[in-house]
Parts: structure tokens; C-alpha cells; sequence
């Protein structure tokens, strides 16, 4: 994705808005410059004495005009500006959000959390900027550059010449000279950021294990360090900046006194009025005010390049995984019918240079056909999974779907297979609204009969609030074994014909465990299940069992087979579930 796909898309949508917002800026600056040109005129009009009021009776008017128009021209400029610019980034967020949420089964795996923070917060605001504080002020002050010139040529051409120079340091030597000193230090200040996104999203993460491991106060002094030396780095650019501010003060006094001398000197010649002089020497001064900003503007080019730089890897990466795409009216008739998984032959790599992650995998899965797929980690079941789920597409070979390829149906895959995982997200919203994420068209009742199946319906009744009570952050109200029967009910009111678990038992005690699993083979029948465990819990209720080592499967057959035929199975069978051996 080429960078100015970030930003030209935005520019020919709202360039009408753009060319009213560059002509309010110079309008607005024009009224400034007016303001304190008629001041000046009225000043030194009113210091000679003059025998009638009537004869500052038109300045008068007209500075009480320019200095109302000025304030009302700049917050219409203000006004539709932002509200432009808002617009665009919603249009951005939006965009960014497309990206990423098709992406969302393999995120994780793809992308560090401390990077997706630093591109919601900072990336687009930094595009936002492109356009407040570096497009419109550029062009704004380019066009002033013009007409000034211009307009002072009208009096004096070589004068005006000369003033260009002046202001030629403002509008383009001191910025190229800013952007030249701060290139390299604006990307490590952002980099910089980056990393502190990184290690204190680490943090927030892992904070109980620094607190039990004691070593709270290394974090601390380790990430103290790592922001004093982003602060260092960031005082080295405010030092630039207020040197820049600085030598730009002096171009603006030496252009003043420059307009003091050629007005005295015309003034002289009799080429213009005494009352003239203060008028041409104040207006200076709004006039510079428009070319001051074009530096700073400038500087942050670097900025805006690493986050189209960034914001262009997550985009490329979305099209490298991109999908020709299934219409949404197959999709539909898929999930409404029987649906046949073929996994044949896949491969899978991430490149060249990585190991294979699943070899040779072959799976023939019939709606209503119960699996369990058991190994280690690091066994390809993972890998196998987002497969199945479209994430990924195989190397080598194929995953389909009734003849449908599983990476091309992609994003609207979860319309035909539903995942029920280890540690399912249960908001801070209520307990009905938790079990409608299923089906956003679910009714009340529908809520209710799913309760029911998981066998939550007694215990949610019988709080004070019922289906509306709040489940708190992450579901905290309620345990481990119940806020995995609320994420099965989720799964029901999907209602898919595929159900893809990944160790949904996972940190529940035996009993809790034993009645869950009980629980989804009762509510799942004629259904097709890809069961993703560890151990064996359930591997007697499973039509075939395969075992999976590094990447390739070593051994498949139901648990009666497996039984008799294989040594190893029932060690790890004994091991396992002794308890349902010495059951037998």
C-alpha cells in the first residue's frame, strides 16, 4: 500500500472543503494584517491633530470592522477545519478498525499489543496533524508569501525583492535547517514511545507475577530509565525549538527595522504619506505570524512518515492475507447447511526461513463427526485451528468447506464456525447482553432457553436483577465454570454448524471440568466438534482421536481402538484419567 494512501483518498474527497479552509485562513490572516494596518494609520492620523473628527472616522470604522472580522473569520476557519479534519479521522478509524478486525482470530500472534496501542493513539492522531498543523498552515502561508510580495512590488519592486529573501528563511531555510537537526531524533522520540507502549502493556499484563516475584522495584527503575531518556531526547527537540523560535524573532526584527528604513526613505521622497509609515511597519507582524509555523509544520514530517510507515505494514499485511472473499449470500446458504471440513494435505509455514509449523495434515470432518485433537504445546494445533478458522492459508495443500476454500470465506467465517477458547471476553455490560453477542437479533427469550441449555438459568433468576445483571470487568461476578457456560451460550445462539473448542476446560477443577464437558456434548448434538486439548477428559464421547507432534500426526483412531492397538495411548490414558481406569 503505497503512504499516500493514508492521506490523498481524504484530500480528493474534501477538497472543496480544503480550498474553503486555505481561502478562510487567508482571509483570516488578510484581516489581521488589515487590522493592524488601519491601526497604524489611525494612530498616526490621529497623532497630527486633526481638526474634524470625520477625518478618522473611516479608520475608526475600520478597525472596529477588521478586528470583529478577524475574530469571527478565524473561528469559522477553526470551525469547519475540524470539523473536516474530524471527519477524516473518523473516515481513518473506521478504515484502521476494517483492517484489523478481519485479523482478529491472528492479531495477537501477528502484531505486539504495545504497537496496536501506539497506532490507535498515536498514528492517526499524527495524521490528524497532517493536516491542522502542517497542510493547511503550508499553504496558507505560501499563498500569503505570494500576495505579500506581490502586493508590496505594487509600492517598490526591489524592496519587495528583498523582503522575500526575509521571508524565504521563514517559509523555507530555517525549516529545511529544523527538519535536517530533528529528523533523526523525532524517530527516536517515537520509537521511543513505542517501546514504553510495549513494556508497560507488559506490565499491566504480567503485574501479579513482578508482584510475587518481588521484583516490582527493578520494573519501576528499569522503566523510569527508559522515560528519562525519552524526556532527554524530547528536551533536545524543545531546546531546537525554542532556538528555532529564536532566530525567527530575529528575521521578524530585522524585517521590521527593514520596513521602518524604507518606509522613512519613502516617506522622504514623497512616494507615500507620514501616516503611512506605522501602518506599513505594524502590518509585519500578522503577516510573519503566518510564516513562523511553517518550521514546526516541516519538523513533523518525519513523524507522519514512520506512522504511514507503520499504519502501511498493518495494511500490507491485511492484503498479503488478503481474501478474494465469499459473497455474504453463499456464506449464509454454508451455515444453513450440513457442512463437510476437508483438511487435505496442509502445510504450513510463516516463511522461508521459519520450521514447519504443520506438516502433511490430512482431516476428513462430516457435520455431526466429533474430534479431539490432543498434543503439546508447540504440537501445529494452534496452527491447525486458524486454518480451519480462515486466519492463515496453508502453505501447501488445502482446508475447505464443502468445496469452499476456508481463507477465501475469511472474515466471515465465524458466521459458520464458532470458537468456544480457554479464556473467552465477557464485558462489563450485562449478563443478557454478554450471551447476545451471539446474535445481536436475539430475543429475550431466545436468551433465556440458551441459558437454560448451559444450565445457568436457576442461578442467573435468582439474583436481584436477573439477565440484567452487570457481569463486571472481564466477568468477574461470576466463576470460572460460569463464565464459560455464558460463552457457550454465545456459541448457541450462533448456532453454526461447526464448533471449534480450544481447551475451554482449561484452570477448572475436576468436578466444574467434568459438568461442563457433560454440558457441551449434551447441547452440541449434530454438530460437528473440533475438541483442542491437552490431556484426554472426554476422549471416550470423540468419533476419533489424533495426537499431534511437531506439527505432524502421529496417531489417530478412536478411544476403543487407540485402547486396544497402541501401547502409548493407554499410557497416557492411565496417566491421565486414572481415576476412570480404576472406575473400569
Amino acid at each position: 500500500m503505497r503512504e499516500e494512501g493514508w492521506l490523498l483518498p481524504y484530500i480528493r474527497t474534501y477538497w472543496g472543503r480544503f480550498l474553503m479552509i486555505i481561502a478562510l485562513g487567508c482571509l483570516t490572516l488578510l484581516t489581521a494584517s488589515m487590522l493592524m494596518f488601519t491601526s497604524g494609520f489611525l494612530i498616526s492620523k490621529a497623532a497630527l491633530r486633526p481638526e474634524n473628527i470625520l477625518m478618522v472616522y473611516v479608520p475608526i470604522v475600520l478597525v472596529r470592522t477588521f478586528g470583529i472580522g478577524r475574530a469571527v473569520v478565524h473561528y469559522v476557519e477553526r470551525l469547519v477545519s475540524h470539523d473536516a479534519v474530524l471527519r477524516i479521522v473518523s473516515l481513518m478509524r473506521t478504515r484502521l478498525y476494517r483492517i484489523l478486525e478481519p485479523q482478529a482470530l491472528f492479531i495477537s500472534s501477528r502484531f505486539r499489543t504495545g504497537d496496536m496501542l501506539g497506532v490507535l493513539s498515536d498514528d492517526i492522531q499524527y495524521l490528524q496533524d497532517v493536516y491542522l498543523r502542517t497542510v493547511f498552515p503550508s499553504v496558507v502561508a505560501f499563498v500569503m508569501y505570494i500576495a505579500s510580495i506581490v502586493a508590496l512590488g505594487w509600492f517598490d519592486l526591489r524592496f519587495a525583492l528583498f523582503m522575500a529573501l526575509y521571508i524565504f528563511i521563514l517559509v523555507a531555510v530555517l525549516p529545511w535547517v529544523s527538519l535536517l537537526i530533528t529528523k533523526a531524533k523525532s524517530r527516536l522520540a517515537k520509537q521511543q514511545r513505542s517501546s514504553l507502549y510495549i513494556k508497560l502493556t507488559d506490565a499491566v499484563l504480567g503485574m501479579s507475577d513482578w508482584v510475587i516475584s518481588g521484583r516490582q522495584a527493578q520494573f519501576l527503575a528499569a522503566y523510569d530509565a527508559d522515560e528519562r531518556e525519552a524526556e532527554r531526547v524530547n528536551r533536545q527537540l524543545k531546546s531546537w525549538a525554542r532556538w528555532r523560535q529564536l532566530i525567527g524573532q530575529v528575521v521578524i526584527g530585522l524585517s521590521v527595522i527593514t520596513m521602518t528604513v524604507w518606509a522613512a526613505r519613502e516617506y522622504a521622497g514623497g512616494h507615500i504619506p507620514a501616516t503611512l509609515i506605522a501602518a506599513f511597519v505594524l502590518v509585519v507582524f500578522p503577516i510573519m505570524d503566518a510564516f513562523m509555523p511553517v518550521s514546526d509544520a516541516i519538523e513533523k514530517v518525519p513523524s507522519y512518515q514512520s506512522s504511514l510507515k507503520r499504519l502501511g505494514e498493518i495494511e500490507q499485511s491485511a492484503g498479503e492475507s488478503g481474501r478474494a472473499g465469499v459473497p455474504i449470500e453463499e456464506v449464509r446458504q454454508l451455515a444453513a447447511s450440513d457442512v463437510h471440513l476437508k483438511v487435505q494435505h496442509a502445510s504450513f509455514r510463516y516463511d522461508e526461513a521459519s520450521p514447519w509449523s504443520l506438516q502433511d495434515v490430512t482431516l476428513d470432518l462430516p457435520q455431526g463427526k466429533r474430534i479431539a485433537i490432543i498434543g503439546r504445546s508447540g504440537a501445529g494445533k494452534s496452527t491447525l485451528l486458524k486454518l480451519i478458522e480462515g486466519a492463515l492459508v496453508p502453505t501447501s495443500g488445502s482446508v475447505s468447506l464443502n468445496g469452499t476454500d476456508a481463507f477465501e470465506i475469511g472474515e466471515r467465517m465465524p458466521q459458520v464456525v464458532s470458537v468456544l477458547n480457554q479464556s473467552p471476553h465477557l464485558f462489563d455490560t450485562t449478563v443478557a447482553n454478554n450471551i447476545r453477542l451471539g446474535d445481536r437479533e436475539a430475543e429475550d427469550e431466545d436468551i433465556r432457553r440458551a441459558a437454560a441449555q448451559v444450565k445457568l438459568d436457576r442461578l442467573i433468576e435468582s439474583l436481584p436483577l436477573g439477565y440484567k445483571t452487570p457481569m463486571h470487568e472481564t466477568g468477574q461476578r461470576f466463576s470460572g465454570g460460569e463464565r464459560q457456560r455464558i460463552a457457550l451460550a454465545r456459541v448457541l445462539l450462533q448456532n453454526n454448524p461447526v464448533v471449534v473448542l480450544d481447551e475451554p476446560t482449561v484452570g477448572l477443577d475436576p468436578r466444574t471440568e467434568n459438568d461442563l464437558l457433560a454440558t457441551i456434548l449434551d447441547t452440541m448434538k449434530g454438530k460437528s466438534l473440533i475438541w483442542v486439548t491437552h490431556h484426554l477428559v472426554g476422549a471416550e464421547h470423540m468419533d476419533e482421536i489424533i495426537f499431534m507432534e511437531n506439527g505432524r500426526i502421529e496417531m489417530r483412531g478412536s478411544h476403543t481402538e487407540l485402547m486396544i492397538s497402541s501401547e502409548r495411548y493407554r499410557n497416557l490414558y492411565r496417566l491421565d484419567r486414572p481415576e476412570a481406569l480404576m472406575a473400569k
